[in-house]
């Protein structure tokens, strides 16, 4: 009866696929919320230790439930793909992120990396040569546009901020695409992929850590003061418990892990749609649980991404509806 409503088998299948996309975008919308209220009680970089240590901890029998079930031995080439995958996403992309939220407005930085589907997916085209309709391209144009928008890079007033924010989007982008070669080549699907990258990572960031206790670490400038001596659990309480656990095994294993999934299951470019629905949702958010104000600008900046969000979603499918009816009628 199912079947009889939603049309074939492959219908059925992609509004599967589109379920795993729900629940990851309003847990990505709140990301920077809750970071940004973590981030008064913990070191930056300790943060964001925890909530990959944690997520990649969280997701880890499902991941080792996959390895057994299909009969998968990783090797140490394996192992060294998914430590590199770590190295990128944990220590380089999120300690950037972490950072930028720290020093601007986290509805910012949440339109911001809400761009990185667009650098992942000029990524995909120029080295591994994954196809994009026009309509796709369209669609990712205005997108940027609404972040240009919103951003207004010719008038910034915290350029520091938007500058980490940035580069922490473009790296996350790297990161999707290796996340898809390495898992594809390891031959384990996307949630075991982010598992092990989240391990390695912060084991990685872990070990960073530890040489800021050093004597090396005590050199460093003054107004770098978070890089010295930088904790591991000191701001965990029975107070921030529930919090770290929301970002860590919610906001970070269950939306990360997720995100892979459903571009499994519907592909990399409705996939994107996590983040680019994001802007408009982050904004709001931010305004009723931070009180930061959405100036008319940002709004049109919304406007346009979930004009963009529109076409990819259901772009294709109006224009084949749309020839079909012009095919009707000539004949």
């Amino acid at each position: 009866m199912l079947l009889y409503y939603l049309g074939d088998e492959r219908d059925v299948l992609k509004l599967k696929g589109f379920l795993y996309i729900i629940i990851p975008m309003f847990l990505f919308s709140s990301m920077e919320i809750a970071l940004k209220i973590a981030g008064g009680q913990f070191n930056p970089v300790e943060l964001n230790f925890i909530r990959f240590l944690f997520g990649g901890l969280a997701l880890s029998p499902f991941a080792i439930l996959h390895l057994r079930k299909n009969n998968i031995k990783m090797s140490l080439g394996d192992y060294a793909r998914c430590a590199l995958t770590g190295f990128v996403i944990v220590v380089v992309s999120m300690t950037l992120y972490q950072l930028s939220i720290q020093v601007t407005q986290a509805s910012v930085i949440a339109i911001i990396l809400s761009a990185n589907p667009i650098f992942g997916l000029i990524i995909g085209f120029i080295f591994l040569h994954e196809k994009l309709s026009r309509t796709n391209v369209f669609a990712l144009v205005l997108t940027l546009v609404g972040l240009l928008i919103i951003i207004n890079p010719f008038h910034l007033s915290n350029p520091a901020g938007i500058i980490l924010g940035l580069l922490s989007s473009i790296i996350f982008g790297v990161y999707g695409v290796m996340s898809r070669v390495n898992g594809s080549k390891i031959g384990i699907n996307g949630l075991s992929m982010t598992c092990f990258a989240f391990l390695f990572g912060a084991l990685e960031l872990g070990a960073l850590m530890l040489l800021s206790h050093t004597p090396i670490a005590q050199n460093l400038p003054a107004h770098y003061s978070e890089f010295v001596n930088i904790p591991f659990f000191k701001g965990i309480t029975l107070q921030t418990l529930p919090l770290i656990l929301y970002i860590s095994i919610l906001v970070t294993g269950v939306a990360f892990g997720l995100y892979f999934v459903s571009m499994e299951e519907v592909g990399i470019v409705q996939a994107s749609l996590i983040f680019l629905i994001k802007p408009a949702l982050a904004p709001v958010l931010s305004l009723f649980i931070l009180g930061e104000a959405i100036s008319g600008r940002t709004i049109i900046g919304i406007v346009v991404i979930l004009f963009g969000s529109l076409i990819t979603l259901v772009g294709e499918k109006i224009a084949y509806q749309v020839i079909a009816l012009v095919r009707r009628q000539t004949n």
